[in-house]
């Protein structure tokens, strides 16, 4: 028989928002998946884990998955974790999904945390209708991906680096307006956690001024 690979989210932040479930996948597993296993030790040494880790991220991920399929096919349990929230979420697991579903390969992915979520939530903006369009590219078809998404009239969930914020909400002024209202939230679960609330103006006056630290998740209302 096949083994199964398994997909784990993991805390954002705060360690106690791992699932029971999870903790109990993790040590039944034969072998581990981490986007880098310099992040994933601490956590995985607090739950008591002690499973092999292989890395598996971007830059390594066609060749890995490969040899991940084989350990599979031999029957193996194998567990993907990411440096935090759930695989495939704007990070790496996309590729070894559908080479696993290539082979027939058992795949179970189990719900827990993701930083979008509770950033929609918190926004006060409509969650029945969203999108979420993660990181925009960095160079080439950015400007095209803002144009686009100016006329969108549901909710758009964005992800941005600390180093971009300021950047990412000056364009936001060029295309969106300086007064269509955004919600930015940072340091989610964690102790210094901070959602800033208001115009594309406000919210960039309030960071120019405040400490930019953490990853950034930016939702913005739709046209109306």
């Amino acid at each position: 028989m096949t083994g199964k690979l398994f997909l784990v989210p993991t805390p954002i932040g705060n360690l106690e928002d791992i699932t029971l479930r999870a903790l109990r996948v993790l040590k039944e597993a034969d072998l581990l998946l981490a986007e880098d296993t310099r992040t994933s030790a601490p956590m995985l040494k607090h739950f008591d884990i002690h499973q092999k880790v292989f890395a598996h991220h971007q830059h390594n991920e066609h060749q890995s998955s490969n040899e991940i399929i084989r350990f599979l096919k031999e029957g193996k349990n194998i567990a993907l974790i990411s440096d935090a929230g759930t695989p495939a979420i704007s990070d790496p697991g996309f590729y070894l999904v559908r080479e696993a579903l290539k082979h027939d390969i058992a795949i179970e992915c189990l719900p827990g945390a993701t930083a979008f979520v509770p950033a929609l939530v918190n926004s006060g903006f409509p969650t029945d209708r969203f999108c979420f369009e993660g990181f925009l590219p960095l160079k080439k078809g950015r400007q095209t991906r803002y144009k686009f998404l100016a006329n969108e009239e549901r909710t758009i969930i964005l992800y941005e680096s600390p180093h971009r914020l300021i950047k990412t909400l000056d364009e936001m002024a060029e295309h969106f307006g300086a007064d269509r209202l955004i919600s930015v939230s940072r340091e989610l679960t964690k102790m210094f956690e901070e959602t800033v609330r208001g115009t594309v103006t406000e919210v960039k006056t309030h960071f120019e001024t405040h400490t930019v630290k953490g990853e950034f998740v930016i939702c913005v209302k739709g046209k109306e």
